[in-house]
């Protein structure tokens, strides 16, 4: 294990998570649907709490929340740029766009956000005990939570870009329906959304 890549993966995931609050914020106010919306205010309060999971890991690993990396520096540019897709789709005016990219861009953000949480699972395996101890315990609390971000958003992102195109649409998506929380659940409930629509 790589001390210090692992370091840099943990930098990125409380950037991820910090930008992610961020991200939510303003996709709430790009919201439309209120089943969307009521699905993005509990992801708001989640990625709040995961804030603070990260920034308990680095309390117990004694690394400092304030330090910037190259690495983090990017995660951060990324989540700026999400946050300024969606302000010019609010100042175009059309609200159902606006909620379209909101959508677009919090997949964007989750899908960093669970490789995130994949590869600090992955680390947990490797890491000595001391170390594993404390990512698998963050990882136990986090990752269903990101699975589901992740899979919901983007079968919602799918529908409201159906609807868009004037097909019918399934809303709430399958994903969430089913509460979807698997990549091989995803690939079923897209699957089932063909009987559904």
């Amino acid at each position: 294990m790589k001390k210090q890549q692992l370091h840099e993966l943990l930098y990125q995931a409380l950037e991820t998570e910090l930008g992610g609050v961020q991200v939510y914020t303003k996709a709430l106010e790009c919201a439309v649907n209120e089943d969307l919306k009521e699905e993005w205010e509990k992801y708001l309060e989640q990625t709040k709490n995961h804030v603070e999971i990260v920034t308990g890991i680095f309390e117990k690993l004694g690394l400092d929340t304030e330090e910037d990396t190259p690495g983090r520096e990017v995660v951060r540019y990324t989540g700026e740029s999400l946050l300024k897709r969606m302000e010019m789709a609010l100042k175009a005016g059309d609200e159902n766009a606006a909620q379209l990219v909101a959508a677009e861009s919090i997949v964007i953000a989750e899908t960093k956000d669970h490789q995130n949480w994949h590869l600090i699972g992955e680390a947990a395996t490797k890491a000595s005990a001391d170390v594993a101890k404390v990512l698998k315990e963050a990882h136990a609390e986090v990752e269903d939570e990101e699975d589901e971000h992740l899979y919901h958003t983007k079968g919602w992102a799918r529908e409201l870009w159906i609807e868009s195109l004037g097909m019918k649409a399934v809303l709430p998506p399958p994903e969430e329906v089913k509460d979807v929380k698997t990549a091989i659940g995803a690939a079923r409930a897209e699957q089932a959304r063909k009987q559904m629509a």
